[in-house]
């Protein structure tokens, strides 16, 4: 897809538009960072994409027995009876 658009003034800035299709092509939303970049005498502009961080099930499941443990301690606390106004 080749588009043709113009250089502008916009405060002191030079300001390029993009047009929809292409931010919709790219997923791009306004606000989002680009990465603009001089290879070979032309300019490259690329989105700057934020990784989301992948974890292992064991870094998920640590501390899993530290709260285990708490529900455990806690328990007398859903087992008693009620002692005043508490709704059940």
């Amino acid at each position: 897809m080749t588009i043709i658009t113009t250089i502008r003034r916009q405060g002191g800035a030079a300001v390029v538009t993009i047009p929809p299709a292409i931010l919709k092509t790219m997923e791009l939303q306004v606000g989002d960072q680009l990465s603009l970049e001089m290879h070979d005498g032309e300019l490259v502009v690329k989105p700057i994409r934020k990784t989301q961080r992948r974890y292992k099930l064991s870094e998920l499941l640590e501390g899993g027995e530290v709260v285990s443990s708490l529900n455990a301690d806690m328990a007398w606390v859903m087992e008693g009876d009620p002692v005043g106004h508490e709704i059940s």
